[in-house]
């Protein structure tokens, strides 16, 4: 499997995981209020790259490594600030942000080279 295959189904894993993820966390594993959380809301954005992210759309990927951070950030902070599964489950997802990030920036330049 080339570099860009292995680039392509690492963004298209890991941005799934992601969105995965964030409705257990806040539907039932850890919410910020017991029985649910509107932070559930928060998959909604990671919904819009998903169609161009599974079809290898480049411009999608350059645009959607910048969105990305947004939840790198959020990971970051509640892997500082809460305990327990919510803790495990922030640094998961900065796991996963991260994974994203470098699969879809180098993504986006190796497909820059053939067009």
């Amino acid at each position: 499997m080339n570099r860009t295959v292995w680039l392509h189904y690492a963004s298209i894993v890991s941005l799934i995981a992601l969105i995965f993820l964030s409705v257990a966390w806040e539907g039932w594993l850890a919410p910020l209020k017991p029985g649910g959380s509107a932070m559930i809301l928060k998959v909604l954005p990671l919904l819009v790259p998903l169609f161009g992210i599974l079809h290898g759309k480049r411009y999608t990927y350059q645009w959607s490594s910048l969105m990305i951070l947004v939840y790198f950030t959020e990971g970051a902070v509640r892997a500082w600030s809460d305990h327990g599964l919510s803790q495990k489950l922030a640094m998961l997802e900065v796991a996963l942000t991260v994974i994203f990030f470098f699969a879809a920036i180098y993504y986006a330049r190796a497909t820059a080279r053939s067009h």
